[in-house]
């Protein structure tokens, strides 16, 4: 089958690469050490007797961001060293500023092509490999094979569509689900799908969701969030605090709804703002666009942090900030899961933070997280774009609904919280700790 893939793998690349190399243009940062992803990653110091390597692959900033309280407990490990590697350059940004301190080294993960991925097995070397969520490259995981690395995959989740597609293909998947050394689901039913895809029994269990245990930081004390409230132009000294409707991590079609959402609460009396933090901050321009067409005034953070008083919509178009922002917030929609829109966005930072949630139809990258949060009363799931604007309007005026809501998240996530530990047990086996 590897030979098989090769073969497919190089002209399938060629003809995604001039897609792939626009979105890279669009969203900048990629130049930085671009040859890792030919393999060519440095090599970091020789390997030492007694000395476990560990070399873990997050695919971006929400995965990294998940690997905090993971990567602590086995930096506290003796005599184990580890190196990370991401996919995407925001990612890699905050493994260079956060990361780098605690680890060996970190680096970008190359194309799942053979001459880049034997590169960067050959010059990092490592003792167990750790694959985050759904990262089942078979180049990488067929060079582990070859060398008799063990293949840890951690936070296992299966969306709708790869479980379909993987379905389609059952020597593919069970020749994957073979080469890892064991796989920790982060849901029941993320469980009952690789096993249903040939994973094995012995080996796979349900941990939860790492997502679950990143310690949601900073938290604003009131007076920091009335700062916050100011520099986005939302209010000045003495001026009660607005309600502010948070777009968390939004996509395309979804900020023309809630700037309509902002509109219809400011006509029936509602003193509202609209905070829009985009899911990806290259769509700036179609944001702006969109903004340019409507009556209220609006400020592009990238511009100056600083906006004008009076300011009504505020677009945090950075990346690193969501968890500071977010608590400008009185509730949040969550991006991604309108149509045409598929999977959703994560809900859990802000749950975490205490801002009830509503989101449409589609999260199903978040099935089993969204349906406690539901089931907790801390989220409204909606059908349709007009249920989620009535929602969202319904919630606006009813600060009572808010509240029980807002708390209702906050005891669902200091209630479900402890997958790293798990993780970190199993981890500990592995390496024979």
């Amino acid at each position: 089958m590897i030979w098989f893939y090769r073969l497919l793998f190089l002209p399938v690349l060629l003809f995604a690469l001039p897609y792939y190399g626009w979105r890279m243009y669009r969203r900048g940062g990629y130049r930085h050490d671009f040859h890792h992803r030919f393999g060519l990653i440095d090599r970091p110091p020789p390997k030492r007797p007694g000395i476990k390597r560990v070399w873990i692959q997050a695919v971006s900033v929400g995965e990294i961001r998940a690997l905090t309280p993971l990567v602590d407990a086995l930096h506290a490990l003796p005599g184990v060293e580890l190196i990370i590697t991401t996919t995407t350059s925001t990612g890699y940004k905050i493994l260079r500023e956060e990361f780098a301190p605690k680890v060996l080294k970190v680096g970008i993960f190359p194309l799942d092509f053979c001459p880049f991925s034997r590169n960067s097995w050959r010059r990092l070397d490592p003792d167990l490999a750790i694959l985050m969520e759904a990262e089942l490259w078979p180049e990488h995981l067929y060079q582990a094979h070859r060398r008799k690395v063990p293949v840890l995959l951690i936070n296992g989740r299966m969306s709708d569509r790869s479980f379909r597609r993987y379905q389609k293909l059952p020597i593919v998947s069970r020749r994957l689900m073979k080469r890892l050394s064991g796989l920790l689901a982060a849901t029941p039913n993320d469980g009952k799908r690789f096993l249903a895809l040939g994973a094995n029994p012995a080996t796979t269990a349900v941990t939860g969701s790492m997502k679950l245990d990143v310690e949601v930081a900073p938290v604003l004390s009131p007076d920091e969030v009335t700062t916050l409230h100011r520099e986005m132009g939302f209010t000045t000294e003495g001026q009660p605090a607005p309600l502010v409707l948070l777009g968390s991590s939004t996509w395309p079609g979804e900020e023309k709804l809630l700037v309509e959402t902002l509109k219809d609460a400011l006509t029936a009396g509602i003193d509202a703002r609209l905070l829009i933090i985009p899911r990806h901050a290259e769509r700036r321009g179609e944001i702006i666009e969109l903004l340019d067409k409507q009556p209220l005034p609006w400020h592009l953070r990238t511009r100056d942090k600083q906006a004008p008083a009076a300011t009504k919509i505020y677009v945090a178009d950075t990346t690193g900030e969501m968890v500071r922002l977010s608590q400008a917030g009185t509730l949040a929609y969550i991006g991604k899961s309108l149509p045409p829109n598929d999977g959703g966005q994560t809900p859990v930072e802000a749950a975490a933070l205490g801002l009830p949630l509503v989101y449409g139809p589609h999260m199903s990258n978040f099935r089993h997280i969204c349906r406690q949060l539901e089931e907790a009363g801390a989220a409204r799931k909606c059908p349709d774009a007009a249920t989620v604007k009535a929602v969202l309007l319904e919630l606006l005026k009813n600060s009572a609904r808010r509240e029980e809501m807002a708390t209702a998240g906050r005891a669902w996530h200091a209630a479900n919280r402890g997958a790293t530990a798990r993780i970190v047990e199993r981890v500990r086996q592995q390496l024979g700790k």
